[in-house]
């Protein structure tokens, strides 16, 4: 009386391969943050994984943030649903002035349903920035802030 199970390679690879065409080329990997290391408050962290597989972690702020702090950056309008889930809405560099340039993004932003702000903050250079937003995002971009459409 052997309690062996019988496993169909063909089928297993078959539900693998399932798995991975269900899940979304860009994606959001959320990250945990020590909840106050040495008496500061944790900060609000998360990654995207872009279409190269790349990983670039961005920090979460609301869509009231003030763009002079954000200073040059790539900025994600996400919307989250009520069980957590984020659907990335668009992507933009702020270049060298971003109060002008995201305070038209983000109205924008906001009657499409985004209710976050995710900012990467690593890229250190215009051409870096670019090269983020076009794996995030998909389409070239030529300038800053010009934003690559994602219809809901």
């Amino acid at each position: 009386m052997a309690n062996r199970r019988a496993l169909s390679w063909s089928a297993a690879m078959r539900d693998i391969e399932t798995d991975r065409s269900r899940r979304s080329d860009v994606r959001e990997e959320r990250l945990r943050s020590a909840m106050n290391l040495r008496g500061t408050p944790a900060l609000a962290l998360s990654a995207w994984r872009g279409r190269s597989g790349r990983r670039y972690v961005v920090g979460i702020h609301g869509l009231d943030a003030d763009p002079a702090e954000i200073g040059e950056a790539v900025v994600l309008a996400v919307r989250r649903d009520g069980g957590g889930i984020a659907e990335l809405l668009d992507v933009a560099t702020t270049g060298d002035s971003p109060r002008e340039r995201l305070r038209g993004f983000v109205t924008r932003m906001r009657t499409r349903g985004a209710t976050e702000m995710h900012v990467h903050r690593l890229a250190e250079s215009e051409a870096e920035r670019r090269a983020v937003v076009e794996d995030l995002g998909g389409a070239p971009v030529s300038r800053s802030v010009r934003t690559t459409k994602r219809e809901p």
